[in-house]
């Protein structure tokens, strides 16, 4: 099972929630609340690993958050914002 730490970024009603992966740069998805952003993660996370996994390259290796809070790059946010897992959907293991 493949999971990848995501920071939320919920800016409150009138804006769309966002979720951005340390680990994987330029993956990003957004929900018009807490609940679709969580719902769209996934996706977006298997969008973005689609290339590694069809030219069987190695997938970007996952951080814990311990190594996260450990970053400079990403400690701030992880104190500012909340923090999900996200598991790469099972269609995306079943293709590499």
């Amino acid at each position: 099972m493949t999971h990848y730490i995501a920071i939320v970024e919920d800016a409150g009603p009138d804006h769309a929630v966002g979720v951005w992966f340390p680990d994987l740069p330029g993956c990003f998805s957004a929900g018009d609340n807490l609940d679709d952003a969580l719902r769209n993660a996934p996706e977006a996370l298997e969008l973005y690993l689609e290339d590694f996994i069809t030219e069987g390259k190695p997938l970007p290796t996952a951080r814990s958050l311990t190594e996260l809070k450990n970053d400079p790059d990403v400690a701030e946010d992880i104190k500012t914002y909340m923090v999900a897992v996200i598991e790469l959907p099972t269609r995306a293991h079943a293709a590499e």
